[in-house]
């Protein structure tokens, strides 16, 4: 895969765009484990290899656990999520994939047992703002870093 140009440097101004709105969502007030669920979920689910790998990071470096964060992909089959957790990753899910959920009232009623309204209006634009980053770097084909290979033990 080999990347088809730089897009912010391209349009300098929607990436600007872009970054104002991650910087609403950052500043936001929503828990730091809950902006790292929210991009890392999305991430996986549309195939964004520089974003998951970014997301993975960053969760590490904020002390999230391994378990925690390699559990995502199958978060509906492990007890290592709470229930806020678990609402919100089941409306990240449904969200991203809105041409095939429509956003069911099944996925939304155990957001608002856990979240405020405002709460959700934020969570829900974050999701929006990961899409928009995941769009971007799949479709112009960002490449991730790719660390220095570790030896086993």
């Amino acid at each position: 895969m080999h990347p088809r140009f730089n897009f912010a440097k391209a349009s300098p101004d929607s990436y600007k765009a872009v970054v104002a709105l991650e910087n609403f969502v950052q500043s936001s007030g929503l828990e730091r484990r809950f902006i790292h669920l929210i991009k890392l979920r999305a991430s996986q689910i549309n195939g964004c290899a520089y974003c998951v790998d970014m997301h993975v990071k960053e969760a590490r470096h904020d002390g999230l656990s391994e378990q925690w964060i390699n559990l995502m992909c199958v978060w509906w089959e492990s007890p290592v999520y709470d229930d806020r957790e678990r609402a919100l990753l089941r409306w990240v899910d449904s969200v991203t994939k809105i041409a095939q959920t429509g956003i069911p009232d099944a996925d939304f009623e155990p957001l608002k047992q856990h979240f405020s309204e405002e709460e959700i209006v934020k969570i829900t634009v974050a999701i929006g703002t990961i899409n928009i980053w995941n769009r971007l770097a799949v479709g112009f084909r960002s490449q991730h870093p790719v660390d220095a290979a570790s030896k086993a033990a």
